[in-house]
């Protein structure tokens, strides 16, 4: 069967957004919002629930629950646009800014649990070294899990810092972007 141009190209479209879906489970994202993503960036315009429940055949309640995880990421935003009065949605076009948000929205998430976990076990740490009734072997515990909530809480501290770090974009200062539409040079390719 020869297809025509059109419907060839809009089967490579179509690989896109597949690629997109599967390369979500990286980030820890399901490949449903990984499909909605490809699918609004694709488009290339904003786009409306009732739209994206055509073109996924999802309902429009589990589209609205897919939109809401996005813009828990940061991937997608409310977007207006004059004479439509349903709610429109437009995904970041930037490959680099999506990781970063994707990355840093699991991250904080993370360390916002990590900070109350922290708070809990110190609480129940110095409740246990108040007591006067510990066996040496118990003190001697008490002394390992304190020294490992400290060594817990640097790591979480770390990685706040590095979120810190990739949502400022220093990150590009350090690993620029390299643009190859305004490459001459073959090597500059090669190292895409």
């Amino acid at each position: 069967m020869n297809r025509t141009n059109s419907e060839q190209l809009d089967l490579i479209r179509d690989k896109f957004i597949e690629k997109t879906a599967d390369n979500m489970s990286t980030f820890g994202v399901s490949t449903t919002v990984g499909r909605v993503l490809g699918i609004i960036y694709m488009n290339r315009a904003p786009m409306t629930l009732d739209q994206l429940s055509e073109r996924t055949g999802m309902s429009k309640t589990r589209m609205s629950q897919v939109i809401r995880e996005m813009v828990q990421h940061n991937i997608v935003e409310k977007v207006f646009q004059k004479g439509v009065r349903k709610d429109l949605y437009m995904v970041e076009d930037n490959y680099h800014q999506v990781f970063i948000s994707l990355f840093t929205s699991n991250w904080r998430e993370a360390i916002n649990k990590s900070r109350v976990f922290e708070k809990r076990v110190s609480d129940e740490l110095a409740k246990l070294g108040e007591s006067s009734s510990l066996s040496d072997d118990e003190e001697e515990t008490l002394d390992e899990l304190t020294q490992e909530i400290q060594l817990w809480k640097d790591y979480y501290n770390w990685l706040y810092r590095l979120v810190e770090f990739l949502e400022s974009g220093e990150v590009f200062k350090h690993v620029p972007i390299h643009d190859s539409s305004h490459s001459n040079s073959p090597n500059d390719k090669k190292d895409k």
